[in-house]
């Protein structure tokens, strides 16, 4: 492990172990280490240099809109292999929420989430990406895949 030293202003440090303390670190090692890896993760991200993500898709739709559930539940079935799990909320007499669980290559995962934001009848939609390491996604993945023909 390496080390380093940085040096802050009495007050940033005291917002930064103040911000520590709100979010239960034990220690500001832990909390730079967390704060770097967001930051080099968002950076990926951002540049399209992760290959492997799991995801969160949520979209907010009218379920009276002519035919859009079969249409997202279509999408979904074409897209076997990236969502895991779904989850259906109902919010009020006209409007529902979905949340995707998803995992594969970046790339699809977005491609995906733009096909299904792109509906309409689908009012607000957000996908959350968190690159993962290859290894693990590819465990994962192949213990349930079944290729798409």
């Amino acid at each position: 492990m390496e080390r380093f030293t940085i040096s802050l202003s009495d007050e940033l440090a005291a917002d930064f172990d103040q911000w520590i303390e709100a979010r239960g670190y034990s220690n500001r090692s832990e909390a730079v280490r967390d704060l770097l890896r967001k930051e080099v993760e968002t950076k990926r991200l951002n540049q399209d240099q992760t290959i492997y993500s799991v995801a969160t898709f949520s979209f907010v739709y009218n379920h009276h809109e002519r035919n859009l559930a079969e249409r997202v539940t279509g999408h979904q079935h074409q897209a076997h292999d990236l969502v895991v799990s779904t989850m259906h909320v109902h919010l009020d007499h006209d409007d529902c929420l979905e949340t995707l669980f998803l995992r594969g290559l970046t790339q699809q995962i977005r491609d995906f989430a733009d096909k299904l934001s792109a509906e309409t009848g689908v009012r607000h939609s957000a996908l959350n990406l968190i690159p993962v390491k290859v290894a693990a996604l590819h465990y994962a993945h192949h213990a349930h895949f079944h290729p798409h023909s």
